[in-house]
């Protein structure tokens, strides 16, 4: 990996997924490149300290995420073009997955820079392997739109039609708002609720999308969660 070369050479964007919770999870390739590069663009700079802290990175901080995204991809590709590696995180588990970033990948494709995957951590493979659902097809839908607007309405009509398994991610607060929504819009599917996981608190919840959000509404959740959506015909369980 280099961090400054001569003229000609070209930096490597590197694509680095960093734990969804326990530090121990990031994998040694993982904490190799962050070591290395000069640059790490992430979604949050007080997040992302928190990692340089734990791990003694060296590397220069700069602030990458939704409201600045457009922005910042020229001077992250000015510094791959100078020969600089580069590395893009997010605030937890793999960029891009429901996260900001595709801009930037793009662009470095389309200029023929570098681009390599350091794969790791995701919530989204996490929840699924351990939902007891089937997972030989999903659909990812990520967070809902907000609250009581057409746009979430017609975003959840939409997860009617979709194949496989449904993932989506949610706030804990709104949790069982969505269990509610998604258990008349889909009846009596199968779920799981995934949280904390890979923390000290990491749980997990099994039953029909109703049962859930009457769990939901008594035992509140705490941090994000991730909801896993049965296939259509597939039979419901109790909570537990």
């Amino acid at each position: 990996m280099k961090s400054a070369a001569g003229p000609g050479a070209q930096g490597t964007l590197f694509v680095v997924a960093t734990p969804i919770g326990n530090l121990d999870d990031l994998s040694p390739r993982a904490l190799s490149v962050l070591r290395t590069v000069p640059w790490i663009a992430c979604e949050d700079t007080r997040v992302a300290r928190r990692l340089r802290t734990h791990f003694g990175l060296t590397a220069r901080l700069i602030s990458y995420h939704d409201h600045n995204e457009a922005q910042q991809v020229e001077f992250l590709l000015g510094r791959l073009r100078s020969g600089e590696d580069l590395a893009l995180i997010c605030d937890a588990g793999t960029p891009l997955i429901s996260d900001p970033g595709y801009r930037v990948v793009r662009a470095a494709r389309t200029e023929d820079l570098p681009v390599r995957t350091v794969p790791g951590p995701s919530a989204v493979a996490s929840a699924l392997s351990v939902s007891g659902l089937p997972t030989d097809m999903f659909t990812f839908f990520g967070f809902p739109p907000g609250r009581r607007s057409a746009k979430r309405r017609a975003f959840l009509q939409r997860s009617a039609e979709a194949p496989g398994s449904l993932v989506f991610f949610e706030s804990a607060r709104r949790a069982a708002e969505l269990l509610d929504e998604l258990a008349r819009i889909l009846g009596p599917r199968e779920a799981s609720v995934s949280r904390e996981m890979t923390k000290i608190h990491e749980e997990h919840w099994f039953g029909s999308l109703s049962d859930l959000a009457r769990l939901a509404k008594q035992e509140p959740p705490r941090g994000e969660v991730t909801l896993v959506v049965a296939p259509a015909g597939r039979k419901k369980q109790g909570a537990t």
